[in-house]
């Protein structure tokens, strides 16, 4: 949104959820989170921008959002890993849940500039966004990040500017940063072997995290990489595919 007038506050919604606007690129922008559940359909946007000198502008109108299709993988693991005991699911649900009010929680600066890079180099494409996981012959939840096989001990770097949001060794995810972006998105790097960051530490873009390993629920060496606006898990690849101006 351009034309906005000094002192003037720019607030909006998608379906009745707030936005969190910021200046960009000589106007202002948010950012706009759909959940890999997300349901296909019509979608309510609403923009106002609010001068105390004037009335307030307002504009309303909707936004389409398609099916898409995500692949169905089958996956053969230890029994221990799918089926935890009693104790060790206690402990899962928990990391889960102090995830989840991590994702929450609203940094209102923008801690990022520019581009968004891959966390681990080469040019082979992640995998499993989205994947419907058939593990040990049950169905369980859609993979929420993207896969990237690399050997053990490969670096593994902060997609853009940020400050470590949390460093843990959880469960399912095993050893873990998460990466605060400001405006409520969040990167998260899973399954790393080392971690070379500490909580609360601002990182530059490319900055080294870690080295990729095959921690937690994982039947191999790999990344896994997740983006996250807020509580929705987003398509990493969009994320390094956004166009940015500054």
């Amino acid at each position: 949104m351009k034309n906005v007038p000094e002192g003037a506050t720019v607030e909006g919604s998608l379906d009745g959820r707030p936005l969190t606007f910021f200046a960009y690129a000589g106007g202002h922008a948010a950012l706009v989170g759909l959940d890999l559940e997300q349901k296909p359909g019509a979608h309510t946007w609403r923009v106002a921008v609010l001068d105390r000198e004037r009335e307030p502008r307002t504009a309303r109108g909707q936004v389409q959002i398609r099916r898409r299709d995500f692949p169905v993988q089958r996956l053969q693991l230890p029994p221990a890993m799918v089926e935890p005991d009693p104790e060790t699911e206690r402990r899962a649900v928990l990391e889960g849940q102090r995830m989840q009010t991590l994702y929450r929680t609203i940094t209102p600066e923008r801690l990022w500039r520019g581009r968004f890079t891959r966390p681990v180099g080469g040019t082979e494409p992640a995998t499993g966004f989205g994947a419907r996981r058939i593990i040990n012959g049950l169905a369980r939840a859609p993979h929420g990040g993207a896969d990237y096989s690399a050997p053990k001990g490969t670096p593994v770097v902060a997609a853009n500017g940020g400050r470590v949001a949390l460093v843990a060794e959880f469960f399912f995810p095993g050893r873990l940063v998460i990466v605060d972006h400001g405006l409520g998105l969040y990167t998260l790097y899973f399954h790393l072997d080392s971690v070379e960051v500490t909580e609360g530490q601002r990182l530059e873009r490319g900055q080294t995290l870690g080295t990729v390993g095959a921690t937690g629920r994982a039947t191999g060496p790999h990344l896994h990489f997740g983006a996250q606006v807020g509580t929705a898990r987003v398509d990493p690849a969009a994320l390094l595919n956004l166009s940015v101006l500054d």
